[in-house]
């Protein structure tokens, strides 16, 4: 099962674990069409934030490309649009949404190819990247 939503006419494609991980910790939200309180975004947000920044990035990906993809400039690119995203309060400019937008891609793309604890540390951070990219009025099923 997949979860769509919108924002510019771009339609999206969330990761099918991220809508049951956010029903029980973003409580507002499981699926397009239930909108997120922002509040609880920004707490959903903040919370992998600080696991993400907790956690060590994985050792062999700092100097490898997966499906075509540098795995520490995905990183890096996601946590600069994160932290500005949280630092702003949950606002974002639209050049970090189109960067996350991508970045949401290329996740998709790479966690299948990686192993299990690389894949969580990627997951997190695409965790983090689909409640960013979520309008905060989007509330109509697509």
């Amino acid at each position: 099962m997949t979860f769509r939503y919108q924002r510019a006419g771009i339609d999206r494609v969330a990761h099918p674990l991220l809508a049951e991980k956010s029903a029980s910790t973003v409580g507002t939200w499981s699926m397009i069409g239930v909108p997120v309180r922002m509040t609880d975004r920004l707490a959903a947000v903040a919370e992998l934030w600080e696991a993400h920044t907790q956690a060590p990035s994985p050792g062999r990906l700092r100097s490898v490309d997966v499906a075509g993809v540098s795995m520490v400039l995905l990183d890096s690119n996601v946590a600069g649009c994160v932290s500005t995203w949280l630092h702003r309060g949950g606002n974002i400019d639209d050049g970090r949404w189109d960067i996350l937008a991508a970045c949401e891609q290329e996740l998709l793309r790479v966690i299948p190819e990686l192993d299990d604890d690389e894949a969580a540390y990627y997951q997190r951070l695409l965790d983090m990247t689909v409640l960013v990219l979520k309008a905060p009025d989007d509330s109509s099923p697509n």
